[in-house]
């Protein structure tokens, strides 16, 4: 009777769980099944692929830089401190995460936009930013950075404040003790954060759509790039999407994984 009551909740469990990974997989089976090597070799050569991919590239990573460097003190500075501000600006930052991308691109496009908020400030400095690749990266950092910022300070609330202590008693200063010994342990934190942060800014598109525009070689990303061949072309559409998928799949193997390798060689180190 026992194990009857234990295996059949199991069993359940198991019947759900491959209904959400069937559900999460199907996708990218029908893309991989609904094109061919001669089609993938044609959407390479196509022109909107290569300043899109250029593009994407670059983009995501300027605004994962800026991510990385301005949301890792925030990070820290969140996960130590025990003010009531710190737990409001932890809100604060969650809140591009339940916003619709769209609403963020038109928040953006009245806060820089010519008769936006800081309009007339970066007019005066003959600034503009809307419809530019600035725009893109900006648009990239607001959806992307709470994912990183989040991951992040997790990591950071498991740093040991002893281990900390310790690094102070003997004689390491704040940014040492914070660079040689707070950093490590959070590091596959810092790196899965990196990834979603990353990983979402390279499939952003409601908010560039709307504060950057869709110019091709100047903001038209990948995921802009499919949606103008989907207005055309499927299966253009779909070998896009292909190729977008398994470079964010390979380079988030490779950001993942670079924790261990970073961890193997410095168990090796003399």
């Amino acid at each position: 009777m026992k194990a009857r009551s234990i295996s059949a909740p199991s069993a359940t469990a198991f019947l759900f769980a491959s209904a959400l990974i069937g559900l999460l997989l199907i996708p990218l089976a029908a893309l991989i099944v609904s094109t061919t090597p001669t089609a993938i070799a044609d959407g390479i050569g196509h022109p909107l692929f290569g300043p899109a991919l250029g593009l994407s590239l670059r983009t995501t990573l300027v605004s994962l830089c800026f991510t990385v460097i301005t949301g890792t003190p925030l990070a820290w500075w969140l996960a130590t401190s025990k003010s009531r501000l710190a737990g409001v600006v932890e809100v604060l930052v969650d809140v591009p995460i339940v916003l619709p991308p769209a609403v963020i691109g038109v928040g953006l496009l009245e806060s820089f936009g010519r008769r936006g908020l800081f309009g007339p400030l970066l007019g005066a400095a003959n600034l503009s930013i809307p419809f530019t690749e600035g725009a893109v990266v900006l648009a990239q950092v607001v959806v992307s950075a709470p994912f990183f910022v989040k991951a992040t300070t997790t990591a950071f609330r498991k740093v040991d404040r002893d281990t900390m202590t310790v690094a102070r008693t003997l004689g390491a200063s704040p940014s040492s003790a914070f660079f040689r010994v707070a950093i490590p342990i959070a590091l596959p934190g810092l790196v899965a954060g990196a990834s979603l942060a990353w990983a979402r800014a390279l499939g952003e598109f409601g908010a560039t759509l709307i504060f950057a525009g869709n110019l091709s070689g100047r903001t038209q990303t990948m995921p802009l790039a499919i949606f103008t061949a989907l207005e055309s072309d499927v299966r253009l559409a779909v070998v896009f999407s292909l190729v977008l998928a398994a470079m964010g799949g390979l380079l988030l193997v490779a950001l993942r994984t670079a924790p261990r390798l970073w961890k193997g060689r410095s168990g090796a180190a003399p």
